[in-house]
């Protein structure tokens, strides 16, 4: 017991854990300190605060942010909802009107109203009293981006808001919200109890022509010859520095090699299918390996005038298949201007985006129900 830490809990020695995790040791008081630190973050933004519940697998992370190497993919998402359920206890610790409200109190907090937290799993071993009260908005919203089928299970069973690759295509982002609602119901939570933001670059022009060109030339800053050759390196699983990014595409076919996501690194499932498609594309369209990586690498994003993006985007969140959109800027903070100035007064006189606020916490903003673990405990009340 260690009082002059900020969280004071019990520690005991840490063992090797074989059960869930292979290659994990079992940790102890790790939530609790995060779990802190976002409460204060809460507090001082009064209510304003969220946290995304990122879950990495591969070795390079577990080995710098964890006790442990590699992370079985299923296993990340066992180990993140025991930390999430551990950091909800904390927040949950201060009952509803616990400080104290006079200055003469004997203490800051009401008696009995700060309880313990004993959580003993496989993964952590926590024993403490929180010490910070609840925010105005309860618990920090919860934001997860998971799109396999254990991420959406997660984002179903724990997550406030949930972050997407399925915002561009409108029929492929309503099959997602449609997927995402089956989880939802199937954990006994309603089908609109999950915020859907999709993460978009959103480049506008004051004419379809303008806005055309205006993304050519974000792509040419953004795939720089070395930016192609490292994102095409990826894909041919091969050292490709020495290239030319202006020449063709590589003759040799794909090395598939197993790829653990380290330093963001995306798994691409057929590579061989991938460069197949590539090649044809260059070879029909007579595109340099930069021009290909330009035309057909990573794409997220919308482009168009405001009023049709704002007609696109009307119809997205009309028909169910988005609540919002996560904005990438394609320059800070400047990408955010014509957003600003020319995009939201467009949705504004769509009826789709507020005028004013109505709220005050990120919560409110979002339009979210009560913190899950709040309605639970309702819930168990009244059946009582």
């Amino acid at each position: 017991r260690d009082a002059s830490q900020p969280w004071t809990y019990a520690a005991t020695p840490c063992s090797n854990h074989t059960g869930v995790t292979l290659g994990i040791t079992k940790e102890v008081g790790k939530p609790a300190d995060l779990a802190r630190r976002l409460s204060g973050l809460d507090l001082l933004s009064e209510g304003r605060a969220g946290w995304n519940v990122v879950t990495t697998d591969n070795a390079w992370t577990g080995a710098n942010f964890r006790r442990g190497g590699y992370l079985d993919h299923a296993d990340r998402y066992r180990r993140a909802e025991e930390f999430l359920t551990v950091a909800r206890a904390l927040w949950d610790g201060w009952e509803n009107g616990a400080v104290s409200g006079s200055p003469g109190a004997p203490a800051w907090a009401a008696p009995g109203a700060v309880h313990q937290v004993r959580h003993r799993g496989p993964q952590f071993d926590v024993d403490l009293a929180p010490t910070l009260p609840r925010s105005a908005q309860g618990h920090p919203v919860i934001f997860q981006a998971g799109d396999s089928g254990e991420g959406r299970d997660f984002a179903a069973r724990n997550a406030d808001v949930i972050f997407s690759a399925h915002g561009n295509d409108f029929d492929d982002a309503l099959a997602f919200a449609d997927d995402l609602r089956r989880r939802l119901r199937a954990v006994g939570r309603p089908d609109d109890d999950l915020r859907i933001l999709p993460g978009t670059e959103i480049i506008i022009g004051v004419t379809e022509e303008e806005a055309l060109e205006k993304k050519r030339w974000i792509r040419l800053q953004q795939v720089t010859p070395a930016t192609a050759l490292g994102i095409a390196g990826l894909l041919w699983g091969l050292d490709l520095s020495d290239r030319d990014a202006d020449g063709p595409l590589p003759k040799e076919d794909p090395v598939v090699a197993e790829n653990d996501g380290s330093f963001g690194a995306r798994r691409i499932t057929d590579p061989r299918k991938v460069v197949a498609e590539w090649r044809e594309k260059a070879e029909a369209h007579r595109w340099s390996l930069r021009e290909t990586v330009i035309a057909l690498g990573p794409q997220r994003g919308h482009v168009g005038t405001p009023a049709g993006l704002a007609d696109k985007f009307a119809h997205f969140v009309r028909h169910g298949a988005v609540d919002g959109f996560n904005v990438t800027p394609y320059l800070i903070p400047d990408g955010l201007d014509d957003i600003v100035d020319l995009l939201v007064p467009a949705l504004q006189e769509r009826g789709v985006y507020r005028a004013e606020y109505t709220g005050t916490t990120l919560r409110e903003h979002l339009g979210l129900r009560e913190p899950l673990t709040h309605r639970s405990t309702t819930d168990r009340r009244q059946a009582g």
